[in-house]
């Protein structure tokens, strides 16, 4: 058949079989997967701001001292920076043109992504540790 797409290919790629970066379908499974952690963790922090937004710190503190409200939030946070990345990520891949400035915006989003992460963990972290010492 003339219009196939096999006929836009060069002689090397087809016979090395090779199509796109074949990087694709584990960014998207990435994506959704994520997205569908993000789902329980988010219903999680819905139910759980309105009561803690009532209490002071130091019920608050006494809160996320509890194992399972750490493990929860540190996930959250984590999952949730993850998601970030990486739906910025396809955004700036689609919409950008240039090498410099898509290369440049996509390590600023990295290190943006994996500070947000790393600064909340902390504060999760120091809270859940510390609180006892209240």
């Amino acid at each position: 058949m003339a219009g196939t797409s096999a006929n836009f290919r060069t002689p090397l790629s087809r016979a090395r079989g090779l199509g796109a970066a074949k990087h694709g379908a584990g960014h998207f499974i990435a994506e959704r997967v994520s997205g569908i952690a993000l789902i329980p963790l988010a219903l999680w922090a819905a139910f759980s701001g309105p009561m803690l937004a009532k209490g002071d710190f130091a019920s608050v503190s006494t809160w996320l001292a509890q194992p399972l409200n750490a493990v929860l939030a540190g996930l959250l946070v984590v999952v949730g920076f993850f998601h970030l990345r990486l739906q910025i990520q396809v955004v700036v891949e689609d919409y950008v043109e240039g090498f410099v400035a898509k290369t440049g915006l996509l390590l600023l989003n990295l290190f943006v992504c994996v500070l947000g992460a790393a600064l909340g963990l902390f504060a999760i972290l120091k809270v859940a540790l510390l609180s006892g010492a209240l």
